[in-house]
This record gives structure tokens, sequence and C-alpha cells, in this order.
């Protein structure tokens, strides 16, 4: 008979050391695998507060969107481009009012500025509807914030350029680097109507469109995704006694997270609210005609409030209270 198809065995201590090797190849590519899983847009989520699963890149890459670093501002005479009913986010610190328009920042997302000689960071999450100021200054070191690019329930992950640190918008709050934990003091940021914002700060100036950038201010880029009804990003959570857009404004104060639906607002006669959030007595003053909303303490300053869409301040805050016009004792989201 001939010889037989089958190949010879190899011998024992060839077998073992492929088998070996075959291992040690599939460790690799699964550390590698994880390696790359815990990196993004260049940044280092091994300890992220957050699962890293969980951050997702937006699609541009780390500064693809960039931030404004050298703010100019005009007079309000010379903003003729603006329309009466342009949306503005507003910010006074000691008599120096500003206004940044959102068909700006829906380009920008951040402005680093300095009012008062006090950093501050002014930033906006299209995505989420969100605008919220920051003092930018920690133990006396200044901070200066870009756009990373990833998301985190769909909000903006912002960077700050000194230590590489991640901070999540709406939390307020570093998730990873050298900074994780540390949360940025709110200033009380109004998101309103150029009219109502340009009548009651009559000496303010507001952002130059001559940003060193070239783009088309006049156009929304963010138009059909704010006519939907969900949202481009999966986040946390979900709760459907409103539409996943409805605009609210939120309040955190001294351990309580509460939610005030515009909705709810419009219902309420003269538009003012009293109560106590947190142990705290706070006033709620909704305007309908510039659907904005703005919360002071009981000395009538200003209180720094988020206003966002309903869906971003339901993933952040679960264990949010929900203000209702025809309600007694704060109702609790669902779980």
């Amino acid at each position: 008979m001939g010889s037989s198809a089958w190949p010879a065995e190899p011998p024992t201590g060839t077998l073992t050391r492929t088998i070996a090797m075959l291992v040690v190849a599939v460790v690799l590519a699964v550390l590698a695998c994880d390696a790359l899983a815990q990196r993004r847009n260049g940044f280092d989520l091994s300890d992220s507060e957050v699962p890293p699963a969980r951050i997702l890149a937006g699609g541009p890459p780390r500064d693809g969107i960039p931030a404004i670093d050298r703010p100019i501002f005009i007079d309000y005479g010379a903003a003729t481009h603006l329309a009466d009913d342009d949306r503005v986010l507003g910010l006074e610190i000691d008599g120096d009012a500003r206004a940044y328009p959102v068909a700006i920042m829906n380009w920008h997302e951040i402005v680093n500025d300095e009012i008062g000689g006090h950093a501050v960071a002014i930033t906006y999450c299209p995505l989420c509807g969100s605008g919220i100021a920051y003092r930018s200054e920690l133990a006396g070191r200044r901070l200066r914030f870009g756009v990373s690019g990833l998301l985190y329930n769909s909000d903006v992950l912002l960077y700050d350029r000194q230590t590489g640190s991640l901070w999540s918008q709406i939390a307020s709050r570093a998730i990873s680097g050298p900074l994780r934990g540390t949360e940025l003091p709110m200033l009380a940021l109004e998101h309103t109507r150029w009219a109502d914002w340009r009548s009651r700060h009559p000496g303010g100036r507001v952002l130059s469109r001559e940003t060193g950038y070239s783009r088309d201010y006049s156009r929304d880029p963010y138009r059909r995704y704010r006519l939907q009804p969900g949202t481009m990003f999966p986040v946390a959570g979900s709760d459907r006694r409103y539409p996943a857009k409805t605009w609210v404004i939120g309040l955190r104060l001294g351990g309580e997270a509460r939610a005030y639906p515009f909705p709810q607002l419009e219902r309420v006669d003269g538009g003012r609210i009293d109560e106590v959030v947190g142990g705290r007595p706070v006033t709620v003053v909704f305007d309908r005609e510039h659907r904005s909303a703005r919360a002071f303490d009981a000395a009538g300053r200003p209180l720094p409030g988020i206003t966002a869409y309903w869906f971003a301040w339901i993933a952040f805050h679960p264990d949010t209270t929900v203000f209702a016009a025809d309600a007694g004792a704060p109702a609790r989201a669902p779980r």
C-alpha cells in the first residue's frame, strides 16, 4: 500500500509551542482592543468616573470644533445681523453684560473669556440645548477649555488644556484625568432672546462674528435636529412625561435637583413661582414672550440654573423632583 494521506503529527514540543504562541497572540489582541477602548480622540479614559463604553465620539476630532480663545465684542448698535428673536446666552458680572449668540456658539461651543478680571468659560451643547457658564479658575490657576469631540449622555465633554482632564458640561465636573472629581463653580447664565437681553442690559456688548474662523453663522447646522423628536446619540434613562426636547430650567441646590418644564411654567399666573429647593427659598420667573426662565435666591440674586432639553436634564439627574403647576408636594421623576 502507498503512504498515508494524513500528515505526520508534529512533535509534542512543537505543538505545545504553537499553542502557546496562539494563546499569547490572542491575549495581546484582547489587551490591544481593551487599550483602544480606553482611548478616544487621544484621551485616556482608563480612570473615567463613568463607563468608557458610554463615552462616544461625536464625529469631529479633538478641537475639530474650535473654541474661541480671543473673543471680540461689539456694541449693540453694530450687531445689525441679529434679529430680535435670535437666541443668545447672556452673562453679567459686576455690571459687565455680554451676549453670546447661539448662532456663533453652535459652531464653537466654548468661549474662553475674561469678565471683570475673572476667567470664565461660556459653554453650549447644541445637542442638549444647554448653555452653562463657569468660573474657570481653580486655586489661582486659570484653565482654558477646548472641545474634545467626545460626548457623554449626548452632552459635550470639554477638556482643559492645562491637564487634559475631561469635563462633563451638565455635570460641571471632571470625569477623567488629573482633575478627576473636581467641580467647576457655575455662573448665572441666561438663555433668552436678543430683544430681551438688549432691553434689560442696554450698555452691554455682544460677541462679534469676527472670530478668526471662517463659518457661515447665518446657517443653523442643528435646525433639522431641533425639529426632530428624538436624540442623535443614546442617553442613560428616559422619562416620557414630556417630549425629549421640551425646554426646562433645572436647579441644583442643597443636594436636590429640581426641574421646571416650560409647559408647566406657562400655566402659572404671572409666571412667578416661590418655593424651597434644597432647603433654600428660591424664586423662578418665566417670560412667556421670550421663552426664557430665571431663578433667584431670597435676596434677589441670580442663581445658576441650567436651561436645557428635558432628556438631557433627566439623564444627568434621574432623581430630580419636577415642578407641576397644579401639584402640591414636589413630584420625583419615576425610575
